[in-house]
Formats: structure tokens, C-alpha cells, sequence
């Protein structure tokens, strides 16, 4: 049976993991940034956080819709539970992170301590469990992997 393919790729190259260190950098340095702030009290730290969590994610967003049309475009990615579990994670750490940047935007650095940091460390936390999930799709059920050897490859 051929490996899970990736529908959205570029010449062979699947898209979805071309995306995702964007927002992972982006969430685990908003988290940084939220250390900074707390223990310097710069406000440099809160705008920072603001622009680290928007920009994470806007690439979230569009590191999901290609994860959603692997997804969606091969049977064998549907019916892994890992990638169920990875998908979902995923989402639930966007929408924690949504409603982080939201509450920033609204109400400036005074939620970022303690409310912004604990939800950038749930974020970081929920982000190690979905990448083990991510890697898991990769080195264990092979999804993305192409099934040909280049020819260098072969004797």
C-alpha cells in the first residue's frame, strides 16, 4: 500500500510542514516575550507578545487550511487518530491564542501578567503534544513520505 500523500504540496514537497515553524516560533517566543515582560516590566515585551501572537496566527490559519486539505484528500490521513488528535490540538491552541492576542488588543499589558503568560505556556504545552502527534503522522504512519527514490538513490 503507497504511503499517505500530502494534496497540498508544491512539486512533491508537502506545504502543511513548510508552515508550521511559523506560528510554533511565533507562540513559544510570544512566551518568552511574556517572561521578559514579567520579570523587566518594559512595556517593549507586551507589544512584542501582541505582534508575535497576531502574526502566529495568521500563519496558523494557513498552515491549517493545507493541513485540512491533506487531510481531506487522502482516506489514509482521515482514518489515522493521530492526525485527529494533531488537528484538534492545533485548533484548540489557536483559539487559546486568538483570545490571547484579543484580550492584549483590548486591554493592553495589564492581562498579560499573569492571565497572557499562563495562556502562552497552555499554548507551548499543547504545542509539544501536537507536534509529537505531527511527527508521529511522519516517522510512524509515513504521511508525506514520498514512495519513490530519487535516482541517486538507486543502484
Amino acid at each position: 500500500m503507497p504511503n499517505p500523500r500530502s494534496t497540498a504540496s508544491i512539486a512533491g514537497h508537502p506545504i502543511h510542514p513548510m508552515l508550521i515553524p511559523f506560528p510554533i516560533a511565533c507562540f513559544v517566543l510570544a512566551l518568552v516575550s511574556d517572561l521578559a515582560l514579567w520579570s523587566t516590566a518594559v512595556d517593549f515585551w507586551a507589544d512584542a507578545s501582541l505582534w508575535l501572537l497576531g502574526v502566529g496566527v495568521i500563519m496558523a490559519a494557513l498552515a491549517a487550511v493545507m493541513g485540512l486539505m491533506d487531510v481531506f484528500g487522502d482516506e489514509q490521513i482521515r482514518n489515522l487518530h493521530d492526525a485527529w488528535l494533531h488537528a484538534g490540538g492545533n485548533i484548540l491552541a489557536v483559539l487559546i491564542e486568538l483570545y490571547n492576542w484579543y484580550a492584549r488588543y483590548q486591554h493592553g499589558s495589564s492581562v498579560v501578567v499573569p492571565t497572557g503568560l499562563i495562556l502562552s505556556f497552555v499554548v507551548v504545552l499543547i504545542l509539544l503534544f501536537t507536534g509529537w502527534k505531527g511527527w508521529e503522522m511522519v516517522y510512524r504512519h509515513r504521511v508525506g513520505v514520498t514512495d519513490q527514490y530519487p535516482d541517486l538513490l538507486k543502484e
